[in-house]
């Protein structure tokens, strides 16, 4: 790990037992920007996309064809950055419909009949490709090619094991920030100036637009009979890690909202399994 910024930040700002139980949250994670002066690409936004043989493009039945958005090779990137159970070879196609052949079409968390507006594809290694162009009235966005670095990622505060880890058991974490407990404002005011990009990423915690990317995909999959912050949507939003964020990209020509995020989510035992059927997307802006 090259990048230690939040680990450097809990010495700094939090009483020792507290800054071990946060430091222990912390997940590598791998960063994509666009490469530049010669850089090795691991993965690319936009273009079109390889598939094997027999694969149709994607869609979402009486709406249309989703848009493809990225390409990641699993090989290429650092593997020290990535979970365990990532894979460790293969390709990931990520797609989504973004409305264009309907506008009045949204995928959303928290319904399950709009899932398949986003997909994701795993094309294991040496299967045989071939670059397939996108379907008629659905322009590519512009390829740009990505590389890779690997960085520390930290929970977002308001998910319940990081309210476990700054304030202890049974203390609920405060509801406006002039009830925060003195000794964590220096820690909080300096969180919020070192965590101010999205960006594109693969694996960590999430960088959320509009709070925690994980209690959307637990509301979603509790069919919304539970409420916000109760046990059973913390156990659930515990259950999901993030497997991919692909920010709003100029270069690009994409923009989710108002300059918003995707967030893909997965359980654990689907992603070392290799179940990407299994993940669930939300958006943010």
């Amino acid at each position: 790990m090259t990048d230690e910024r939040y680990s450097r930040l809990a010495a700094e700002h939090l009483p020792g037992d507290v800054a071990r139980r946060w430091t222990a949250l912390l997940r590598p994670c791998v960063r994509l920007r666009r490469a530049v002066d010669g850089e090795p690409a691991v993965a690319t936004l936009g273009g079109n996309p390889r598939l094997p043989a027999g694969i149709g493009w994607p869609e979402w039945p009486g709406h249309g064809p989703l848009s493809f958005i990225a390409s990641v090779r699993c090989d290429e990137l650092p593997r020290e950055g990535l979970a365990e159970q990532f894979p460790q070879d293969g390709t990931l196609l990520f797609f989504s419909f973004d409305g264009r052949t309907d506008s009045d079409a949204f995928v959303s968390a928290d319904d399950p009949d709009t899932w398949v507006g986003a997909q994701v594809l795993y094309v294991p290694e040496n299967t045989p490709v071939f670059a397939t162009p996108a379907p008629a009235h659905l322009e590519p966005f512009p390829r740009v090619d990505l590389t890779a670095e690997t960085e520390q990622s930290a929970p977002d505060l308001w998910l319940p094991q990081t309210r476990r880890a700054l304030l202890g058991d049974g203390r609920e974490w405060p509801d406006h920030p002039r009830e925060t407990p003195a000794e964590l404002r220096p820690f909080l005011r300096a969180f919020g100036r070192l965590r101010t990009r999205t960006g594109h990423q693969i694996g960590g915690h999430a960088i959320p637009v509009q709070g925690p990317v994980e209690y959307e995909i637990a509301h979603g999959e509790l069919g919304g009979t539970h409420a916000w912050g109760d046990q059973a949507h913390d156990q659930e939003a515990e259950r999901w890690v993030l497997l991919a964020q692909f920010d709003s990209d100029g270069d690009a020509k994409m923009e989710w909202g108002d300059v918003g995020t995707l967030y893909w989510l997965i359980r654990p035992e689907d992603l070392a399994a290799h179940r990407f059927g299994q993940v669930r997307l939300t958006v943010q802006c």
